[in-house]
């Protein structure tokens, strides 16, 4: 079977990239230049091209929004084979990797994930306990050392090298002494967190070759999307799953977008990943997105970074436009002005054009105000928070609820689904009377709960048929599938009491969190059959993917940069364009040829090259009561100030 991939609407890089044959490639692509088209091609080519093959394609991306948008792409493409294809995150393919070897480093499969900083804080004090003694000079508290540990989670420290990793930091002993404390007290409890997730699926596939070598033998061919972002421990997976004997190993990446220093990325990995697979590079520097005018003034701006790849191509533009059409640079007294002028200049586009708006900013507190000032003009404005965690009522209870059953005897759960039932029926279950009980019956607290909530007279009757639901479902015979649906029914049963009711308040923000879950729900299942999924290999899915309110469909986006990148919109509003603001106060102390710098500048390239049709530019004297001068990027760029 020969594949015809319709190559008609690729130029001719695109085209090289997508029918590359095998070994290693480095696809630099710049913003806009089809980059996710042309990995989903090449997916697609893999899998078709090769009908009676069994090899698996791995596609590794940053968030599950991307891995859902592609794996729609190419099960568009393809007629069969698509069970050949996993599209997953870095974090969801680790924990899939401790699910089914997590025994080797004292995981069981039904591990939690720790989403919350208070929860990691909880772990960290009880680690700190155990290691600093009373009379110790240094009493560390969990939140100022939660960074230090993160970091050296990050960047894989083995327990034996803690210690001298730390270098020259005081009571560098304790704090190595408390790092192997923190991660022995997760693997105690079965839980992990975001960084130990990666950190130990790499320890594990580093130190049982055995397995990474049956990870090779499924996966032969593995493709990364934005590798410029990996960070040590991501990095260091992914060379576990490509040899460099037999590397058919796809890379798409731009090392001028490399925005999470913070979190460990570097541009230097790209080179180190260029040395060690001896790859080849195929430049995408066509962009079909941005204006001509914001192309010449994003290939001013980043040719001042001397960290660049040294053969990197400038960008070129696709879409025609002369001079300086669709460019807008304006100045403002202060930050009140600016403000007020980008707010009433959207107020005065129709709905329908508003969609495609979006204000950028580095900091969230400009858009903050950007927020209050277009609410002011009667505009609808959104800014995107991550959140990790449900937050009404139904959901917390739900929620809770699941990851008790799967781990019955986890105290923070009891005690959240116990606030969430008070919340939405007005009967505290005591969670010192559940938890002698449960030990007692040794049936765990879910029962005990169950039990005691049960023997309450002022339960509803509409609510004691949940609690004969969730004992049949979940505490009999983990049906929780079956519970989830009583849930629901429930909720929809309680939502409509009479107002004034305790649960209306418990109701707020439940349709926002409903569509949420339904959304999280389908995008689980395009990876899973749910109806074969366990619950913990569900909650781990969960945990891993945020819980984000969708923008609603008539607001302006009001985005920091790092969130917008991977997007696009119409009419782009870049403010705040100072110095101490972009670039920010760190990399204007650090100087201009830090990476701090380097980074800011990169910063301002993504935010511009955001722009399908124009962008708007905005700078002001005086911001919060000080004086500031016109941003260095903007004489980069080619402005002339005076």
């Amino acid at each position: 079977m020969n594949f015809d991939i319709d190559t008609f609407g690729l130029n001719e890089s695109q085209r090289d990239a997508v029918l590359w044959e095998t070994g290693p490639v480095l696809v630099l692509a710049g913003p806009g230049s089809g980059k996710t088209r042309v990995l989903t091609c090449r997916i697609a080519r893999l899998i078709a091209a090769s009908p009676d093959a069994r090899f698996r394609v791995l596609g590794v991306t940053f968030t599950n929004k991307a891995a859902g948008e592609m794996r729609q792409r190419i099960d568009a493409m393809l007629v069969q084979g698509r069970d050949r294809v996993t599209l997953t995150t870095f974090h969801s393919f680790a924990a899939e990797i401790l699910r089914q070897h997590g025994s080797h480093s004292g995981l069981s499969p039904d591990f939690s994930i720790l989403t919350e900083q208070a929860d990691r804080e909880e772990v960290l004090t009880d680690a700190i306990k155990a290691v600093v003694t009373d009379d110790s000079d240094f009493i560390p508290k969990a939140g100022q050392l939660l960074p230090t540990i993160t970091r050296m989670l990050d960047e894989c420290v083995p327990v034996n090298q803690a210690e001298t990793s730390l270098a020259d930091t005081p009571h560098a002993t304790e704090i190595a002494a408390i790092y192997k404390a923190y991660r022995e007290r997760l693997i105690g409890v079965n839980q992990l967190d975001f960084a130990s997730l990666l950190a130990i699926a790499v320890d594990l596939l580093e130190s049982k070759p055995a397995i990474a070598k049956q990870c090779r033998r499924v996966y032969t061919h593995v493709c990364v999307d934005e590798c410029q972002d990996t960070n040590s421990a991501q990095f260091r997976l992914l060379v576990q799953l490509v040899t460099e004997a037999a590397p058919n190993l796809f890379v798409v990446a731009d090392d001028d977008q490399v925005l999470y220093q913070w979190n460990g990325a570097s541009p230097d990995r790209l080179r180190e990943l260029r040395d060690r697979y001896d790859m080849p590079v195929i430049q995408l520097p066509e962009n079909y997105r941005c204006p001509p005018i914001v192309i010449q003034l994003a290939n001013s701006l980043i040719a001042h970074n001397t960290d660049r790849s040294a053969d990197k191509k400038p960008l070129t533009a696709h879409k025609p436009g002369v001079g300086s059409e669709g460019l807008i640079a304006q100045s403002f007294a202060d930050f009140s002005g600016e403000l007020s002028w980008i707010a009433k200049t959207i107020s005065e586009k129709t709905p329908d054009e508003r969609k495609g708006c979006v204000i950028l900013a580095r900091r969230k507190k400009l858009l903050d105000d950007a927020v209050q000032a277009l609410t002011a003009q009667s505009v609808p404005a959104y800014i995107a928070v991550r959140k990790n965690e449900f937050e009404s009522a139904p959901y917390r209870l739900l929620h809770a609820t699941l990851r008790l059953a799967n781990a019955p005897t986890d105290k923070e759960q009891l005690r959240r689904m116990t606030k969430a039932f008070f919340d939405l029926e007005g009967i505290k279950i005591e969670v010192q009377d559940v938890i002698p009980l449960a030990s007692v019956s040794q049936e765990g607290y879910l029962r005990a709960w169950l039990q005691l909530a049960s023997q309450r007279t002022e339960v509803s009757p509409v609510s004691r048929d949940l609690l004969e639901a969730t004992s049949k479902s979940l505490a009999e015979r983990m049906d929780y599938w079956k519970f989830i649906a009583a849930a629901h029914q429930w909720f929809e049963q309680i939502k409509n009491q009479p107002s004034g009711s305790m649960s209306q308040a418990a109701f707020q923000d439940f349709e926002d969190e409903q569509e949420i879950w339904t959304s999280l729900r389908a995008d689980i299942s395009q990876h899973y059959d749910v109806s074969e999924l366990s619950l913990h290999n569900f909650l781990q899915e969960l945990d891993l993917r945020a819980k984000e309110k969708p923008a609603p469909a008539n607001a302006v986006r009001c985005l920091t940069i790092a969130s917008s990148k991977g997007m696009e919109f119409k009419h782009v509003y870049v403010i705040g364009l100072v110095e101490d603001e972009l670039p920010g106060y760190y990399a204007r102390k650090a100087g201009d040829s830090s990476d701090e710098m380097r980074e800011e500048r990169r910063n301002c390239f993504v935010a511009i090259t955001r722009a399908e049709e124009s962008l708007t530019l905005t700078f002001s004297a005086r911001y919060f009561g000080y004086g500031k001068a016109p941003s260095r990027f903007l004489k980069e760029m080619g402005f002339k100030l005076s």
